[in-house]
């Protein structure tokens, strides 16, 4: 058990000493995210007082060389710019860091790393790695002395590829770290807005009675990009959108909007109530999926090249996905969730969209009546953060032909207000979290079956009925006439 120092941070020792070992340190994910987070939260004076961090990766170079190329990227990144003291900030962060070229899978290269390791220090192995190293890592933590009660391990998506695999990987991990210590990372909840959601429904009295059947007529979940696969597509060949996107990003975001209230903002009391969604989702097999899914694949169009001939050779992997969910419960019954993403769509957008229902009974007579549009609340992940409630407001004027509406947006964003969008890397939230010993936003072993236990009914049920991949061109919106989802 992890206790707080006077910083809040988590400490067992009291000495305040924690160490980060990133694992895959010379990695495309630890380039482009992981590093820059650290650095930013240096930046911004939030990490740890004793935080050391220690690059693992098979390429032969020195801690200077690291540290230089890393250098190199920060240092004309927009926020290393706009910032003050950057050049001071680096100077506090490359003291904490040095690098190592080991093999991680093997025992005795990974005992060079204990030496490098204060034993007083809370160890992070963050494997930001292949999931099929995740066990061989583990083992070799444990066989070099450096699995003990004060290590935890923080694991990426995906784990697994199905809910075979997925136990094989956690039971792996479980043989040599704690379900307490294992901390799951979906980087999309580190995004302000999705935590904002929580706030905006438990925060405010204003939406949790209006959250239900009774009042809510569909909810919607977009994760669109406009860039293609490219030379990632052997991963994507193995995943396609189903496992890659929607398993485990659109899943989550499906939790927190159909979730019951917690008990409290405690790890245990949320991952209890968002299992319970994710086991209240309706299975859909071979009888259900021409009716409630779509699998499409680009091809050349505006957008850019399709994925064949990205990949050379033609493929049935899905690049696209949309799906009519339905929550069996007092809550949700009769309500769908439409989920869909996909690969080079029309326009790169994340969010959420809960459509009301419309007002029961019009009392403006006349054209006014055709003027009324049902109530959206609108949560807007990216490209721009916000969060905005359209209402029916009447127009200004005179007229005898009765009241004139028009949808008027409540915004939140801190751009509609004047102020500058706060642009973090969703990452630095949840490392954040991870030192201050908060495991609130990483996902349970226990979800992560769940969802691959409905998601395997859905690619089942694709093999047995032979839904094929329907073909768009590279930026459309997906598939013509896809039937599942409304606009």
């Amino acid at each position: 058990m992890f206790i707080r120092n006077d910083q809040g941070q988590a400490d067992p020792t009291g000495t305040g000493a924690q160490h980060l070992v990133l694992l895959g340190a010379g990695g495309d994910l630890a380039s482009r995210m992981l590093l820059p987070s650290l650095f930013f939260l240096e930046l911004d004076g939030l990490l740890p007082e004793g935080l050391k961090l220690t690059g693992v990766s098979r390429t032969d170079e020195t801690s200077d060389d690291f540290a230089a190329r890393l250098w190199e990227s920060l240092r004309t990144h927009p926020r290393t710019l706009a910032a003050g003291g950057a050049a001071l900030a680096w100077s506090r962060f490359s003291a904490r860091m040095d690098y190592l070229a080991v093999d991680a899978t093997d025992p005795e290269a990974m005992k060079r790393l204990k030496d490098a390791v204060s034993p007083d220090a809370d160890l992070f192995f963050y494997m930001a790695t292949s999931p099929s190293l995740y066990g061989p890592i583990s083992r070799a933590v444990q066989a070099a002395g450096l699995a003990g009660p004060r290590s935890r391990v923080v694991l990426e998506k995906p784990i697994g590829r199905d809910l075979i695999s997925a136990r094989a990987v956690n039971d792996a991990v479980a043989e040599v770290f704690s379900e307490d210590r294992i901390l799951r990372i979906d980087h999309y909840l580190g995004k302000e807005t999705v935590q904002n959601l929580i706030g905006l429904r438990f925060a405010n009295a204003l939406f949790e009675p209006l959250w239900s059947n009774l009042n809510i007529d569909h909810v919607q979940i977009t994760i669109a990009e406009t860039h293609g696969v490219g030379d990632r597509w052997p991963y994507y060949d193995e995943y396609g959108a189903l496992r890659d996107m929607l398993q485990n990003h659109l899943l989550q975001l499906l939790c927190l909007v159909a979730m019951e209230p917690p008990s409290e903002l405690d790890p245990e009391a949320v991952r209890h109530e968002k299992l319970k969604v994710l086991r209240s989702l309706r299975p859909i097999g071979r009888a259900e999926v021409a009716a409630n899914t779509v699998r499409g694949q680009y091809t050349a169009g505006q957008g850019g090249a399709g994925y064949a001939e990205e990949r050379g050779t033609p493929s049935d992997t899905e690049t696209y996905v949309a799906i009519r969910a339905e929550i069996d419960n007092w809550r949700w019954a009769g309500v769908p969730f439409y989920l869909r993403t996909g690969k080079r769509l029309a326009e790169r957008r994340t969010e959420i969209v809960i459509q009301f229902k419309a007002v029961p009974h019009s009392i403006f007579p006349g054209a006014g009546s055709g003027d009324l549009d049902a109530n959206r609340l609108v949560i807007r992940l990216q490209p721009e953060e916000d969060i905005a409630l359209s209402l029916m407001n009447k127009r200004p004027g005179l007229s005898r032909d009765g009241m004139r509406f028009s949808p008027v947006s409540l915004s939140l964003s801190n751009s509609a207000h004047g102020a500058e969008p706060d642009r973090r890397i969703a990452y630095e939230r949840l490392l954040l979290d991870a030192f201050d010993g908060n495991s609130t936003l990483f996902v349970g072993r226990s979800e992560v079956e769940a969802a691959w236990a409905w998601v395997d009914g859905i690619a089942e049920g694709w093999r047995e009925s032979g839904l094929p991949v329907q073909p768009y061109p590279a930026g459309a919106w997906g598939p013509a006439g896809e039937g599942v989802w409304r606009s």
